[in-house]
């Protein structure tokens, strides 16, 4: 199965994008923050206007009445662009991790209801990189950069004016080296765009390598690998450095280019200004206006060329984001979809047929049978064979290639997700705790639960006793996916939270295949009771456990090959009878 993938954004639509999205609900801020961006821009102007009749007047002709009103304007000045810079980057942090609160919600929401297939084609380790590192450059570009780069841009077209104002000639000759300049930020601006790209990508595997070692770190231990592991993290940080140290290349060298057409321009503006200076055609004021005007136009010229990197990296960034938001899921609900009655829970594949990806072999063909409500029925055969896509099949974690599965004569395309999975309980062999207390994750279906009615669904799981002998009891926190507490505690926990979930159907998924004896044969006991009126598909490795099921089908090859009890499956001596004899063997061997 594959998804639609979106077309890449054009630039513009990019900036369109961010604009509509992150910025427009805080427009009243960012507004004002560009406000007083622009302030800052004015009386920074301002404050280079008035050097040339303070020189003059106070170095030059030496009025005494300017003494105190020149450095009082220059003060005043000062202290309002003060307050204009405090509040440009209060509002800006304001935005800035609002932005960045929002694209972690929205590409987290998109991720967590995103398709199974989807999340299993990339390693967890990249979307961790991707709402926490793509958020902070598209936060960059779109308040500091954006701001900062208005307001850097009016202080040169000001700066510009002022040197205009006070000689043209000059003015020109350094204006003729804008174009240079501007070649200049554009040539390390491409650089940047490459380095920043690359940079995602590896900081991308970087995360995936991290959490692979420390997911697996039992059998890097047992196995001595930990310098493997090291080593090839080593790689991936230094393929990551190698696209940082470009980026940042580019981005130191672009300043001191731009500094280098603008100090070239500045000697060139010397000897000129001297020239005339000496002929009597500018006076001390007006060069050192000049000059200084031209300093300020230097520095925020410096500022725009490193501003160029913010802008690369956040469109590189708000182009991955906005990849991942598009995608369309593959399972989603129809249009005028509606809720499932709650009824028999009758469960019906219809020549279902099923292929992981596109070109894929298939998984599953043809494949019909029929559960009844209160029925358990059971399926079996060799790894690989299928069993576990027909289980996923029933809560859409995905859907079939071909053929349809019903409840109660509704096909599953044609209802809502929400009200579907409210109908299904799932245990697996396997059971996921989240790193929060055990009455959290027995509550996690219906979080308004009483504990009263926590404890009642424990007490049916045989979890009870172990959890009040717990430091803390229901309050206990399990760690880390669970690891707190052994495998069959974990299971318990799960059988636990499908009690407080009462849902009519029962999904149960190698349930009990990786317990101990005696933990298997709580489980087993709490699993009984948990059955008892439910609509219930299981699977199972160890047959013995599916010896009371009303019906088993045995799937090979993703197709039913056999149907039957129990007895009549050893009868007929196939593929279920020569399961059942090995692993009987199997057992007598291991006595």
């Amino acid at each position: 199965m594959s998804e639609r993938d979106p077309p890449e954004l054009s630039a513009r639509d990019l900036i369109v994008r961010v604009a509509r999205v992150y910025m427009k609900p805080r427009w009243k801020g960012w507004v004002t923050a560009l406000l007083a961006a622009i302030a800052v821009a004015y009386l920074t102007t301002k404050l280079v206007q008035i050097i040339e009749p303070a020189t003059n007047d106070l170095m030059v002709f030496h009025k005494p009445g300017q003494l105190i009103i020149l450095p009082l304007t220059i003060a005043l000045y000062a202290v309002a662009r003060t307050v204009a810079q405090f509040i440009q980057a209060t509002l800006v942090n304001r935005i800035g991790n609002g932005v960045v609160g929002d694209v972690q919600v929205q590409l987290f929401g998109k991720l967590v209801r995103a398709d199974l297939s989807r999340l299993r084609s990339q390693h967890s380790g990249a979307y961790v990189s991707s709402v926490l590192y793509d958020a902070g450059l598209i936060r960059e570009a779109a308040t500091a950069g954006v701001i900062n780069y208005t307001q850097n841009l009016l202080i040169v077209l000001g700066a510009i004016t002022v040197m205009i104002s006070n000689d043209l000639v000059l003015s020109l000759v350094m204006v003729a080296g804008l174009p240079a300049a501007g070649w200049i930020m554009r040539r390390f601006s491409k650089r940047t765009t490459k380095a920043a790209r690359g940079a995602m990508v590896e900081t991308s595997a970087l995360s995936t390598a991290i959490m692979e070692s420390l997911d697996g770190v039992r059998v890097v231990k047992i196995e001595n690998r930990e310098d493997y592991e090291e080593a090839r993290v080593a790689e991936v940080v230094h393929r990551r450095q190698e696209h940082l140290i470009k980026g940042a290349n580019a981005r130191s060298r672009a300043a001191p280019a731009t500094e280098l057409v603008m100090t070239l321009l500045t000697a060139v503006v010397f000897a000129y200004a001297g020239w005339r200076s000496l002929n009597g055609h500018m006076t001390v004021g007006a060069f050192v206006a000049f000059m200084f005007a031209l300093g300020t136009a230097s520095q925020s010229l410096r500022q725009l060329a490193n501003l160029q990197t913010v802008f690369a990296e956040g469109m590189s960034a708000a182009r991955r984001l906005f990849a991942a938001l598009d995608v369309e899921p593959e399972v989603r609900e129809r249009p005028g979809a509606a809720p499932l009655p709650v009824g028999q829970t009758t469960i019906r594949f219809e020549d279902v047929g099923f292929t992981y990806g596109a070109e894929g072999p298939p998984t599953l063909s043809d494949v019909a049978f029929e559960v009844r409500r209160g029925e358990t029925v059971a399926l079996v055969g060799p790894s690989g064979g299928g069993k576990t896509t027909i289980l996923n099949l029933i809560p859409r974690f995905y859907d079939p290639s071909c053929g349809r599965v019903l409840i109660d004569g509704h096909d599953l395309r044609d209802v809502t997700l929400p009200s579907l999975r409210r109908q299904i309980a799932l245990v697996t062999q396997e059971p996921f705790l989240f790193d929060d207390t055990i009455r959290a994750n027995i509550a996690y279906a219906r979080p308004d639960a009483s504990l009263a009615e926590v404890e009642q669904a424990a007490r049916a799981a045989a979890a009870h006793d172990f959890i009040l002998n717990l430091p803390n009891g229901y309050d206990t926190g399990v760690g880390e996916a669970g690891a707190r507490l052994s495998g069959g505690q974990r299971q318990r926990i799960a059988i636990a939270r499908a009690f407080l979930k009462d849902a009519p159907i029962l999904l149960l998924d190698e349930a009990t295949s990786a317990l101990d004896t005696e933990s298997e044969a709580q489980v087993q006991a709490a699993l009984k009771r948990l059955m008892a009126g439910r609509t219930t598909i299981l699977i199972a490795h160890r047959l013995s456990t599916v010896r009371g099921a009303d019906r088993i089908y045995v799937i090979d090859q993703g197709r039913i090959v056999e149907t039957g009890d129990h007895d009549s499956l050893m009868r007929e001596r196939g593929l279920y009878a020569r399961l059942a004899r090995s692993q009987d063997l199997e057992a007598e061997t291991a006595a």
